[in-house]
Parts: structure tokens; C-alpha cells; sequence
């Protein structure tokens, strides 16, 4: 199964959960650029410190986001999503209030997001592993 290199000890649990995340910008205006993309980096690698996430890689498009990250199994994707959105939007228009502009006064992301789960094994290996357990 899983190299052991790859778990993650916690109380009551050992895992290995990791999530792609993309989400886009409302009206997919391209204003994710310089200092703005920046400090968006920026404060998504202080959210993953502070609730725990391991960030692992992010991408800073003009109008969307990726992010590639390992959490405990009890936060859940859609938690994850609204935790990072929220607080990025809210700290990118207090120190970039000209965003407000291009997007009507309203809100930075769009309300969508795509999440998508990998590990280090293919679907094909788990249930070859589960099918087999009686044979041992």
C-alpha cells in the first residue's frame, strides 16, 4: 500500500489525505497579479499553518487559484474551501480596497470551487489489496 514515508501520525488516526483545490475569481476578472498575488500567497501559507494544513504547493493564476494540500481527516474539503475563501477575501480587500471595483462591490471568489482527493496508490491497488486480504 502507502509508504509509510507518506503517513501521518495523529491522535487516533494515521493518514494520508491529500486535496487539489481550485477556485476561480468572481466574474473571472484577472486581478490575482503583483502585490495582490503575492499577499494572497502569502496569507494562504499563514491559514495553512495556523489550522493545521500542510501546504504544498499553490499556484496564483490572474483568475483563479490552485492549492495542494494535506489535512487531518477531520476537517472537510468544503470547510477547508470556505475557511481559506473567506478569510483571503477578507484580508485581500481590507489591503487592496481597489479590488472592490472591478468586482461591482461584491465578492472576490466565485461561490464554486473544484476539489479533487489523491493519494499515493491508484484505485486499482486498493481494491486489489482489500480483495486479496482473505488469501493471506
Amino acid at each position: 500500500m502507502v509508504k509509510p514515508e507518506h503517513w501521518i501520525s495523529a491522535r487516533g488516526c494515521v493518514y494520508n489525505v491529500n486535496y487539489h483545490f481550485v477556485w476561480s475569481v468572481k466574474y473571472r476578472r484577472k486581478v490575482l497579479v503583483g502585490d495582490v498575488a503575492e499577499r494572497l500567497r502569502e496569507l494562504h501559507e499563514a491559514i495553512a499553518h495556523e489550522r493545521g494544513f500542510l501546504l504544498h504547493e499553490q499556484e496564483i493564476m490572474p483568475d483563479h487559484v490552485h492549492l495542494f494540500i494535506t489535512a487531518h481527516p477531520k476537517h472537510a474539503p468544503a470547510t477547508m474551501v470556505k475557511i481559506l475563501k473567506g478569510i483571503t477575501a477578507k484580508k485581500l480587500f481590507e489591503s487592496f480596497p481597489h479590488l472592490r471595483q472591478p468586482l461591482w462591490k461584491g465578492h472576490l471568489w466565485n461561490p464554486s470551487y473544484y476539489v479533487g482527493t489523491c493519494g499515493d496508490v491508484t484505485k486499482d491497488v486498493i481494491r486489489n489489496y482489500i480483495n486479496t486480504q482473505k488469501e493471506k
